[in-house]
């Protein structure tokens, strides 16, 4: 059995990946909370279930290793992403705030540290915002780069992540982190930390098709529910409506005397 686990609106819901339904959703997602509820499944139920997709959500990880033994761990590759994706981006508003003169350029142009670097505009010249001259959108970019040595290299080293991710390339991203980065930012060093603390689970996201996306998709539509309804007061009934809307339950109905 496939699992997906997750979190939204403060609440931890898991899903059946395969058939993409629902299993239950629960009001706490501590984890001494989390313990007791998944404990009321007996040990043999919990032995089946073979891959959990989760994110980096740390309580998850000692929750399975606690309470299902077999199962493999995959961390959500989109997950994955965003984390050197926001460590990248914090860099750059550091070197934003130091290069007052240049303020601007990293204000405006702060998508094309973040894209692909296989996606960024080579070839056409165009009139820029900021510059005298037409510029291309990877000559934006390295003349932003080049302010700064330390910028330059975690830039480097977030797309070769990339692009490892991207790819699933397994032997090119262990290969990044068993090599030294002296240069990189406070900010990515962390974020790379990360990668090394899960590489066993990232090596699982590599080496698999599954990912999170179902889970994502219910959880989208739990965000629409509850900014429709402003909120809600009852537990019970934010679940209930989440689940009439998965097509899981029926409205109870009142049947009038005639």
């Amino acid at each position: 059995m496939l699992v997906n686990f997750s979190n939204v609106q403060n609440i931890f819901i898991f899903c059946n990946a395969e058939s993409k339904q629902i299993i239950d959703i629960i009001e706490d997602r501590r984890l001494s909370s989390l313990q007791a509820y998944f404990k009321r499944y007996t040990k043999e139920a919990r032995t089946r279930v073979k891959n959990i997709v989760i994110d980096m959500y740390a309580p998850y990880i000692s929750l399975i290793k606690e309470l299902f033994p077999h199962a493999k761990m995959i961390i959500d590759k989109f997950h994955l992403v965003q984390h050197i994706s926001r460590a990248l981006n914090k860099t750059r508003i550091r070197f934003m705030k130091k290069f007052k003169k240049h303020h601007r350029k990293f204000k405006r142009y702060w998508r094309l540290f973040l894209k692909s670097h296989s996606l960024l505009n080579t070839t056409t010249y165009r009139s820029v915002y900021c510059f005298k001259q037409p510029m291309r959108e990877i000559d934006i970019l390295n003349f932003l780069l080049d302010l700064s040595p330390e910028l330059k290299a975690t830039y480097d080293l977030y797309q070769d992540l990339l692009f490892a991710l991207q790819t699933k390339n397994l032997e090119r991203f262990n290969h990044l982190l068993e090599t030294e980065h002296s240069l990189i930012s406070p900010e990515f060093q962390t974020a790379f930390q990360t990668f090394k603390t899960y590489q066993s689970y990232i090596k699982n996201t590599l080496s698999t098709h599954y990912t999170n996306g179902p889970i994502e998709g219910i959880n989208n539509k739990i965000k629409v529910i509850k900014r429709i309804a402003f909120g809600y007061r009852s537990f019970y009934h934010f679940k209930s409506r989440i689940l009439m809307i998965q097509n899981l339950t029926k409205p109870k109905t009142k049947i009038l005397a005639a």
